[in-house]
């Protein structure tokens, strides 16, 4: 049985906590008693690729002592929550998945985990994923894949799997994620949960190991709206040690809740939904915009006309700037070092068995695009693609339109092993590379079943419209009435 104040609402937990009615420490103990259960024997779920008991109650014991002490002691008080293991964290090896960073433990802390701590949140541990976040199902980590909790043959989504099973699970209710083409809120999608990926710039990414760095968001995962809510709340804002993140006021996103729809216009784009598209994720998108016509809004069809071109512009950005990132794993300055016959065979033989079979193909595919008599045929054309994908949100959103509503994946979570062909593979996040390339806001929030298999609906929002994105998101929530932990 899991412990019922893990099924609690993050903000409730909070509160209680803070209150002294709840331990810290217990709460801090039955996630891990959960973890355990759902994560031991042949079917276990494979979600954490590293935890510290110990450590994690220590931290627990202090905010316990803090309440006694009648201290503040934060929004997440108490709260357990999973980072995904590419950010930072100094008490737990930060390993990306892959074994050239097996072991590897980070001298400084991601700024978003340390925001997490520093509101009151204990860390349980750093969850599976596809390796250096290169994936859609998280069957490429080096550690053996994470399964779904909804149905383990199942994938949980990539290349956040490992955070999105743990919220589903009912180990903890928030949890950190990181997005280059729709790895939050494909996860949350196919397990069932809500996903949010911010506007480019609005959480820093300082300690979040680089995969593409124009693509690059931290995201969050949770139980719920609110949860998922709330700990945007507390990672969000300006952070100096990142460049690329802007100085712009938080709004309280949690106070989208009581937003009416009246007045607000959702745009329906046709582009997401082609004749192709599997009937019955049409029939349960449409019947969330039939949720917000009867809630008040205004729903029209729109267009986005260059939403075809994303997948190949993105698959040429991202892997580009991958093999800029990823050359700096090497194994002369940390991580895995094997030995070969002088520096270049030192290379080699490192990166040959550091690295796996989907990282070394975007490695490649990244560095072809970029070389010589490439550059100009590949990697400035997708950028120009790349251009006119964000002019087109632009145009929709500059004639009124508050928000678009769309499917999150074409289909449920697929089988362990079912899809081999990477191209296939990358089609998973057909509907959710675009808000990457442009770096607007988007979210999933659960919008019902197919074959008994969770799906999600997008809602993506202007570039720092997240407190309106989590309006229309709260409305469909309590009108369609799906979702939560197992």
């Amino acid at each position: 049985m899991n412990d019922e104040a893990l099924q609690l609402p993050a903000a409730t937990l909070a509160r209680r906590v803070g209150a002294g009615d709840r331990s810290s420490l217990a709460t801090t103990d039955a996630a891990f008693a959960r973890s355990q259960a759902v994560g031991a024997g042949p079917d276990g779920l494979n979600i954490f690729l590293g935890h510290d008991r110990e450590w994690s109650r220590a931290e627990a014991e202090a905010i316990d002592a803090r309440v006694v002490r009648g201290e503040s002691v934060g929004p997440l008080a108490g709260v357990p929550v999973a980072v995904k293991d590419n950010l930072a964290t100094v008490h737990l090896p930060t390993t990306c998945g892959s074994r050239i960073l097996e072991g590897y433990r980070s001298p400084f802390e991601a700024t978003a985990v340390r925001r997490l701590r520093e509101a009151g949140a204990v860390v349980v541990g750093k969850t599976n994923m596809d390796e250096f976040a290169m994936g859609s199902s998280t069957e490429s980590s080096a550690y053996g894949p994470t399964r779904n909790p909804r149905a383990p043959d199942r994938v949980p989504g990539g290349s956040s799997g490992g955070s999105a099973a743990a919220v589903a699970a009912g180990i903890v209710p928030i949890a950190l994620g990181s997005e280059t083409g729709g790895s939050v809120r494909q996860p949350a999608a196919f397990c069932g949960i809500t996903g949010i990926k911010p506007t480019y710039g609005r959480v820093s990414r300082y300690g979040l190991v680089a995969y593409g760095s124009s693509l690059d968001h931290v995201g969050v995962m949770g139980r719920t709206v609110d949860d998922a809510a709330l700990g945007l709340q507390v990672i969000a804002g300006y952070d100096g040690r990142d460049a690329t993140c802007l100085d712009v006021p938080v709004p309280d996103y949690r106070s989208a809740a009581s937003s009416s729809m009246a007045g607000v216009v959702i745009g329906r784009p046709r582009e997401y939904f082609p004749a192709s598209l599997d009937p019955r994720v049409r029939e349960a998108c449409d019947a969330a915009l039939d949720a917000l016509r009867a809630a008040g809004a205004e729903v029209r069809d729109v267009s986005l006309p260059h939403t075809a071109l994303a997948i190949p512009a993105y698959y040429i950005v991202a892997p580009a700037e991958a093999s800029s990132n990823l050359a700096r794993f090497d194994g002369a300055r940390y991580g895995l070092r094997l030995s070969g016959e002088g520096l270049r065979g030192m290379y080699e033989s490192t990166r040959s068995r550091g690295f796996g079979a989907e990282v070394t193909r975007r490695i490649l595919l990244g560095t072809y695009v970029l070389s010589a008599g490439y550059y100009d045929a590949y990697y400035r054309k997708a950028m120009e693609v790349r251009r006119l994908i964000t002019n087109d949100f632009a145009a929709v959103f500059g004639a009124g339109v508050h928000a678009l509503v769309t499917p999150t994946t074409p289909t449920p979570a697929f089988r362990l092993g079912e899809v081999s062909d990477p191209y296939e593979m990358y089609l998973s996040d057909v509907f959710t590379v675009t808000a990457n390339l442009a770096g607007v806001p988007a979210m999933s929030v659960p919008a019902g079943f197919v074959d008994a298999l969770p799906i999600g609906v997008q809602v993506i929002a202007p570039h720092f419209g997240e407190h309106a994105m989590l309006g229309v998101a709260y409305a469909l929530e309590r009108a369609l009435g799906v979702g939560g932990a197992r």
